[in-house]
């Protein structure tokens, strides 16, 4: 068979890598249950019309197929352009959770708080953090008719502690990089621009394209004056941690002469959510005025955020407010909620040498094998420490101990126990357990010897301890 070219954009970790990616998820869900997030799991596909619902072209969602020979009445139907038909893997975490709220509402007790944890899938260019299939942890909290405002404070601040969490092992500092779209579309109404999604998407362009490159597009495609993209942009320069920021935006708004009372309940409520951050997480939680998140659902809130020292690998958690993504037209389920890329964290983890496991396999102890005779010897001391909760492996061979011991130190486990028997001389030995990075070698029992909490299972530390 000739040697498989690897796939770009499906990330493969080796064993120490899935140890880093699983020590991250578990403290994530941690994390979220500790504020009262229920888990769920919802279907891998969703229809094709309902995968579009939130503005992304149909090019990056993979669609669904049939084995056998379509249908004449399939092939009619895509012939005629109808996705209803259709199904494709989802791209996020959110429209699927929207629907399920839609389909379960008679059995949810809202507000529902929700976390969510799996693969998604988008057809787009791999590069640097961005992958076809990756794991996103989403949490989001959605009301029946309603959701106060002290949820768009809250989630954020859930994320920042989740991340935080993650510190002690080497990942950096985060910076949570948040606006209101109320600011944006009050500021942008009252300059006389009434294509706020518009502006809006090429806002959320400045990180890629820069100032000069977003004015142009704010005069060729908004309609937008060239000073009023030059306002614009002014807008989306502000930012900062504390009430200084919404005294700029007044001040910028006063300049260029608008009035908004939309503008105002923005400010307010993006300075709630700085003066709470800096209560609860001081110094991580930044208000940035050209967070635009270009998708034309969310209405209130909105999130992006970075590493501190990797800015470049651009935002590994975002998110927003939404009101109507959820609803059937009878009824409305208005919701606020962030979702972590796990998959790009983890690859900057790893790619950067910022953390390491320390070892690849879950075994603490190698029960050694003196011969194929005695094997059941060493099950049976496997079996013992088993059951008190220590992971083990027994020798695959029965070969000389200095090999087996070998054998341990490639794997990273530190204990290699040496089963009681019959000595050369005739004299009973006592069941021995060595640690073979001292070298220490004392007698044990199985049914009482533990390794020590640190050696118990594989751990997650900082790349230079």
């Amino acid at each position: 068979m000739a040697r498989p070219t690897p796939l770009s954009g499906f990330p493969e970790w080796l064993p120490a890598g899935r140890v880093v990616e699983q020590h991250v998820l578990d403290t994530l869900r941690r994390t979220f249950e500790l504020h009262g997030f229920a888990g769920i799991e919802t279907r891998a596909v969703e229809p094709l019309d309902q995968l579009l619902r939130k503005g992304e072209t149909s090019k990056e969602v993979y669609v669904l197929r049939r084995l056998q020979e379509e249908t004449a009445e399939g092939a009619a139907d895509e012939r005629s352009g109808k996705a209803d038909k259709q199904l494709g893997l989802h791209f996020d975490l959110t429209v699927p959770f929207a629907r399920y709220v839609l389909e379960n509402a008679g059995h949810l007790a809202f507000p529902f708080k929700r976390h969510q944890i799996q693969k998604v899938w988008r057809g787009e260019r791999p590069q640097d953090g961005r992958f076809r299939e990756f794991v996103q942890a989403d949490i989001d909290v959605v009301g029946a008719g309603e959701l106060p405002y002290h949820f768009e404070v809250e989630l954020p601040l859930v994320m920042a502690e989740a991340l935080g969490e993650l510190r002690s092992i080497g990942v950096p500092e985060v910076r949570i990089l948040v606006n209101n779209r109320k600011v944006a579309e009050g500021f942008y109404r009252g300059l006389g621009l009434d294509d706020v999604e518009g502006v809006l998407r090429s806002i959320d362009k400045l990180d890629k394209i820069g100032p000069d490159k977003v004015g142009a597009l704010l005069v060729a495609e908004t309609g937008a004056t060239p000073e009023q993209a030059a306002a614009c942009l002014a807008l989306a320069a502000i930012s900062g941690s504390d009430a200084s920021v919404a005294e700029r935006v007044r001040a910028l708004a006063a300049e260029h002469g608008v009035t908004s009372e939309l503008l105002e309940e923005g400010l307010g409520e993006l300075s709630a959510l700085i003066d709470a951050a800096a209560v609860r997480a001081p110094g991580v939680v930044v208000a940035d005025l050209k967070i635009a998140r270009g998708l034309d659902y969310y209405t209130g809130s909105v999130y992006e955020t970075v590493l501190v020292g990797h800015e470049q690998l651009g935002s590994i958690c975002s998110g927003g407010r939404y009101d109507t993504l959820a609803s059937d037209g009878a009824n409305t389920y208005p919701g606020v909620g962030l979702s972590i890329g796990v998959s790009r964290l983890v690859s900057r983890l790893l790619s950067a040498g910022l953390v390491r496991s320390t070892r690849s396999v879950p075994s603490a102890v190698v029960v050694a094998v003196t011969s194929e005779e005695t094997r059941p010897a060493s099950d049976a001391v496997a079996v013992a420490l088993r059951s008190r909760g220590i992971p083990v492996e027994v020798a695959p061979s029965a070969a000389k101990f200095g090999k087996q011991i070998k054998f341990a130190d490639r794997r990273g486990i530190p204990f290699v126990w040496f089963p009681a028997g019959i000595g050369a001389d005739g004299e009973v030995v006592a069941h021995q357990v060595k640690d073979i990075r001292s070298g220490e070698q004392v007698a044990a029992d199985p049914a009482t010897w533990a390794p020590s909490e640190e050696d118990l299972w594989p751990r997650v530390v900082p790349a230079g301890e």
